[in-house]
């Protein structure tokens, strides 16, 4: 018979797996590949990688453990991001495009405070109806390069979502560099941006 201590220090270990080893590199590329191939979630990167990318990612960790990799990584993503845009040119267009969406994070009909409560909340989407989790709020150029992005609960209006994001990009805020800088052009939305004070008070 198993000791206590033993049987709950293996079990962590087979529960956390392995220790994680891809470098910084390798977990920023995997993340933008995931993004750029269209995989409809994380799940769907990860039935994919073991079978097609193993050569060039042979210590790829568990699905769990790359997020939490992901995670630490955020300033490295948002850097990458940033330099990409530049890299691109992105902004050097005529206008730049605002749109929005719901991102669910759970089912809105369960019950509890759920995942990230005060963070996430419900609201309504004409794609999803009623759900869970974050509104994201999407610059990007006439050619689809995302140029800026930021996000609030479900329950948040498009246009304090897009004042938050005209006024960050006026005057940077350090800890929020993914809203990215002013289009050079003017701002092209939807009726969900609708509203005469409000334009007034963005120009």
């Amino acid at each position: 018979m198993v000791d206590v201590d033993t049987f709950l220090t293996t079990l962590y270990v087979m529960v956390d797996g392995p220790q994680a080893t891809l470098s910084r590199s390798e977990v920023v590329t995997l993340a933008l590949f995931g993004q750029w191939q269209g995989f409809g979630s994380e799940r769907g990167l990860y039935r994919y990688a073991p079978h097609h990318l193993r050569a060039a990612f042979p210590q790829l960790p568990t699905r769990e453990q790359f997020n939490r990799q992901v995670r630490q990584q955020h300033a490295a993503l948002v850097a990458f991001f940033r330099h990409l845009v530049a890299l691109l040119a992105a902004q050097h267009c005529a206008y730049d495009a605002l749109d929005s969406s719901g991102v669910p994070t759970r089912d809105a009909k369960r019950r509890g405070a759920g995942w990230l409560p005060g963070l996430a909340d419900i609201g309504w989407s004409n794609r999803l109806g009623w759900y869970e989790g974050f509104h994201l709020l999407m610059a990007f150029n006439p050619v689809g390069v995302v140029t800026g992005f930021g996000f609030g609960p479900a329950s948040s209006k498009d246009q304090p979502l897009a004042a938050t994001c005209f006024a960050l990009r006026r005057s940077p805020h350090p800890g929020l560099p993914r809203v990215g800088a002013p289009a050079l052009g003017l701002y092209v939305v939807d009726k969900g941006f609708e509203g005469q004070a409000h334009h007034a008070t963005w120009w």
